[in-house]
């Protein structure tokens, strides 16, 4: 198999930055995987404390342990600024990763042309 698809197999299906690592680009893998891993860690945290305050407002009586009022909080939980946020950090890791990709590929055909 050809380095340029191993790497961006890797890049693909195990995490952005792995398919520069195999190349030997380590600056451009961690980069990338550091970035990824930064915001995959903001939306997790995030998704993470809007259901802890859900959960907080279940034990207080607030609202009623039911999977219909759960759900409604959940869906409504995110307004505004945080819910731009969350959308961009979401968005800004999906083209990390196709970046990722686009670019293991693209300088595995370089290193597949030079031998």
């Amino acid at each position: 198999m050809k380095m340029s698809t191993k790497a961006a197999l890797l890049s693909t299906f195990v995490f952005p930055g792995t398919g520069h690592v195999l190349l030997k680009m380590y600056l451009r893998g961690f980069a990338l995987a550091g970035v990824s891993f930064a915001l995959i860690y903001y939306v997790a945290s995030k998704t993470l404390e809007y259901a802890l305050q859900i959960v907080e407002k279940m034990q207080s009586g607030d609202i009623q342990p039911d999977m219909t009022t759960i759900t409604a909080m959940a869906t409504n939980q995110l307004t505004g600024t945080d819910a731009r946020l969350l959308n961009i950090a979401t968005l800004a890791f999906i083209i990390c990763w196709l970046i990722g990709i686009i670019d293991a590929y693209r300088a595995g055909r370089v290193r597949d042309r030079t031998g």
